[in-house]
């Protein structure tokens, strides 16, 4: 595993540097969720799959996609060097583990049977990546991006499904620093920037390589769930978000007031135990390599 440089933006390098942290507390994916998504991308049940995951991460769902009985081959690209080898000390069987980045895969041409990333298409919306998507997966092929997203993490306009939750969302929203995350959607306008405006437009992008590389309108699907977390996984769980987990001094005494008050508003649910219930979607989208 050679380079440790990421290129990540600050926010994002600093934030996911706790790679342990970060697999012991982001949520996995619903079992109901994952085989939807697999079916989408046309690889449930094919025995064998070539699979193309980017941003794997430390393999939350790269560890799903090993232990399906379908004995898929991943080849699990990783960028961020602590990340990366959490993925390979896990050693998962069929997942080979490689340094790289969206916009640029030591993949050959047309190995994938399909390409996934989760929980991570919003830091490289691009053309470049796009581009580079296209060509590590044969014609037809599907590709697929899929988030788990809690409720103190969403886009504005999606309703919470209760106050303490819409609390912490406005809270999250007030520490915006620019950078792109999931909950701005601004991942999708990558892909509706590849429709030409024009006749003449096509013509130009047939000879500079511009054509659209990936079918439209997206296929989109969300399933909603509900996980219960004492407080102190609960604080862990937000802590690996990067806007908290950068937070310092004054900010992080402020950030840990609110947290206690919020928590122990009268609308939060607590099981027997006192843990918390934690309402969001899995949300994937799905679209075929032109």
């Amino acid at each position: 595993m050679a380079s440790q440089s990421s290129n990540l933006p600050t926010a994002a390098e600093e934030g996911f540097k706790d790679a342990a942290s970060y697999d012991a507390y982001r949520p996995s994916y619903p079992p109901e969720a994952v085989d939807a998504f697999l079916t989408k991308l046309n690889i449930a049940q094919q025995f064998g799959s070539k699979i193309v995951e980017i941003a794997s991460g430390t393999g939350k769902f790269t560890e799903l996609l090993a232990q399906r009985p379908e004995s898929f081959t991943v080849k699990a690209i990783e960028p961020h060097h602590g990340m990366r080898e959490k993925l390979v000390q896990k050693d998962l069987a069929g997942v080979e583990v490689i340094d790289g980045k969206a916009d640029k895969m030591p993949i050959e041409n047309e190995w994938g049977e399909a390409c996934i990333t989760a929980q991570s298409f919003h830091w490289f919306a691009t053309q470049e990546a796009l581009k580079e998507i296209q060509r590590v997966l044969k014609p037809g092929a599907v590709f697929g991006v899929i988030w788990n997203i809690e409720d103190y993490n969403k886009p504005k306009i999606w309703q919470a499904t209760t106050t303490w939750e819409q609390r912490i969302n406005d809270f999250i929203w007030s520490l915006d620093d620019g950078l792109p995350r999931f909950r701005h959607q601004k991942w999708k306008e990558v892909f509706d920037q590849q429709l030409p405006g024009s006749p003449l437009q096509v013509i130009k992008d047939t000879f500079t390589d511009q054509l659209p590389r990936f079918s439209l309108p997206l296929g989109e699907d969300s399933i909603k769930w509900t996980v219960w977390l004492s407080e102190e996984a609960l604080a862990s769980r937000l802590n690996t978000l990067s806007q908290i987990a950068v937070l310092k001094g004054d900010r992080r005494e402020a950030w840990t007031k609110f947290f206690k008050e919020t928590t122990q508003g009268d609308d939060v649910e607590r099981n027997e135990k006192g843990e918390i219930a934690v309402h969001g979607v899995t949300f994937f989208a799905w679209t075929d390599r032109l």
